[in-house]
């Protein structure tokens, strides 16, 4: 049950760090624009806070998706255990 998840979530390593890297931008953008707004019109700090949650969901699906790959090559490599083995 949680294997096909992970091999299908880790499928395509360079589209989750694109996602990853697109969604950590943002982050930064939303980041500067609410400092932006600290210091200038409080409209900047409205707009940098509604960029920062799909931000941070892109940047969650794209790590998750790293993630998900590292682990298939780990469960890759792992010999399965025997029913025997205690």
């Amino acid at each position: 049950m949680l294997k096909p998840l992970i091999y299908r979530l880790g499928a395509n390593p360079k589209r989750s760090l694109k996602v990853f890297l697109i969604g950590l931008l943002l982050f930064a953008v939303g980041a500067g624009a609410i400092v932006y707004g600290y210091f200038h019109e409080a409209y900047w700090q409205l707009l940098g806070l509604i960029l920062l949650v799909p931000a941070i969901g892109l940047a969650a699906i794209g790590y998750l998706g790293i993630f998900a790959n590292r682990f298939a090559q780990v469960m890759k490599r792992v010999p399965p255990r025997r029913a025997n083995d205690a």
